[in-house]
């Protein structure tokens, strides 16, 4: 038996509408193998709660191995799980193709994905992971300023914490009426020049955040783009990514999102456009998550090979030297948080590349999970473990004493803004990149 492998990681396709994937004795069976190697290795202790969880579960059971641990409580190591994919892709030495053929994501996915077919989740559950109908309620003009005013109550907020279970310490984002599609409409650059790799016309995904919640960031990645003479236009009619429901393991729900998003991303390709989403997550749910869902889908495929993160894609027209590079304004230090579900895209630091050009910009790079993820820092009952996560982060932050700081997730830098909390603001790298330029 290996101790562990050098070879790079793979990872089977996800094997969701057969029968024996939601056999709960099955499913038992897989957690416990899975937990007993975690136990034996402990290599993940510090990545989320859900090693802690499970290691103290052990060592406080009669028998001090995972047998003595109730599988009842396999559960709370399932939901501090929020498919950050780390562990995967970072840590574990014995994914696949190790003889051992652990894929604890993917495991914890099927395990949420049983929960919900035999419970459906409650009122909040659904809530939360119903982006695009909770932004185009709360977005509803005069709604719109309610929502933001409640938001930012305290007697609301304590209300919220204790009978819906959502942190009333957690910063909830704002809504805007005029979303990002409202704003915008399509310009046409007289000459389109192609890369190796790039066409140099983009459809963006707005993505339900930056459609509802943060427009201005979808507008300076317009702007970037604009700039390096790149075709842009909105993708229309299109819905969540599906990554909210895949956190809930609801699959039937992430297929219909796919269903309407799939064909509008293959006509938008056909036309002669690459796609782009400024949230990695996203991003990730077309790269990663839809093919693994979907292995013998080729519009999935297509998709998969045509979308893009926006730093990967502006280092690829760098490499084709089609980026502009005459910027007007220095930086000085940026702490720069790298996402997790941008760092598991395998595409490597490109928004450190690319912001390391700007002339008299030093980039710090933290390399660790901000504790966001998703809806996780926004529950109550995971509130002080999103903290404890983030603060390592926070800490970085503090020590660099940075000009700016921010990530590429729009989410997590609100997040570790919150948890700093000394009066600053995160800043978006593309929002830093219009600085650098000048426009």
């Amino acid at each position: 038996m290996r101790e562990g492998s050098l070879e790079a990681p793979t990872r089977h396709p996800l094997d969701w509408k057969s029968d024996a994937f939601y056999d709960k004795d099955e499913l038992n069976k897989e957690l416990e193998r899975v937990f007993d190697i975690c136990h034996g290795c402990r290599r993940c202790v510090s990545l989320c709660q859900s090693f802690p969880t499970l290691f103290d579960l052990v060592d406080e059971s009669e028998t001090m191995e995972v047998d003595g641990v109730d599988k009842k409580d396999y559960w709370k190591v399932v939901d501090h799980c929020y498919l950050c994919d780390l562990c995967y892709l970072t840590k574990c030495p014995y994914v696949p193709p190790h003889e051992w053929n652990l894929d604890f994501p993917h495991l914890m996915l099927r395990a949420k994905a049983v929960r919900h077919k035999d419970k459906k989740p409650g009122f909040r559950d659904t809530m939360l992971s119903s982006t695009d109908t909770v932004g185009k309620l709360a977005g509803i003009p005069i709604v719109v300023n309610v929502v933001n005013a409640l938001n930012k109550n305290s007697t609301v907020r304590n209300i919220m914490d204790s009978q819906l279970g959502i942190s009333k310490d957690a910063k909830l984002p704002a809504y805007h009426s005029r979303t990002l599609k409202k704003r915008y409409t399509q310009n046409v650059v007289q000459r389109i020049t192609p890369g190796k790799n790039t066409t140099g016309k983009v459809a963006i995904f707005t993505t339900c955040y930056g459609n509802f919640n943060e427009p201005g960031l979808g507008e300076d990645l317009i702007k970037v783009l604009n700039h390096n003479s790149i075709e842009v236009k909105l993708l229309n009619a299109d819905q969540c990514c599906g990554m909210p429901k895949l956190e809930l393991g609801d699959l039937k729900a992430v297929e219909k999102q796919k269903e309407v998003n799939i064909p509008l991303m293959k006509a938008a390709i056909n036309e002669g456009y690459d796609i782009l989403a400024l949230v990695p997550s996203c991003v990730l749910m077309f790269k990663q998550e839809l093919p693994l869902m979907f292995p013998d889908d080729t519009d999935v495929t297509l998709v998969q090979k045509a979308i893009f993160d926006p730093f990967e894609y502006l280092m690829l027209r760098h490499k084709d030297t089609l980026l502009n590079t005459d910027f007007k304004n220095s930086l000085g230090t940026v702490s720069y948080h790298v996402a997790c579900h941008q760092r598991v895209q395998r595409i490597g630091n490109k928004t450190r590349d690319l912001l390391k050009l700007i002339q008299g910009t030093e980039v710090k790079l933290i390399e660790r999970c901000s504790g966001h993820d998703g809806t996780y820092a926004v529950k109550t009952e995971f509130r002080a473990a999103s903290e404890k996560i983030a603060r390592p982060v926070v800490n970085q932050i503090k020590r660099h004493e940075a000009d700016h700081y921010g990530s590429d997730c729009p989410v997590a830098a609100q997040h570790l803004g919150k948890v700093l909390d000394n009066g600053s603001q995160p800043e978006h790298p593309i929002s830093l990149l219009c600085k650098a330029y000048g426009i």
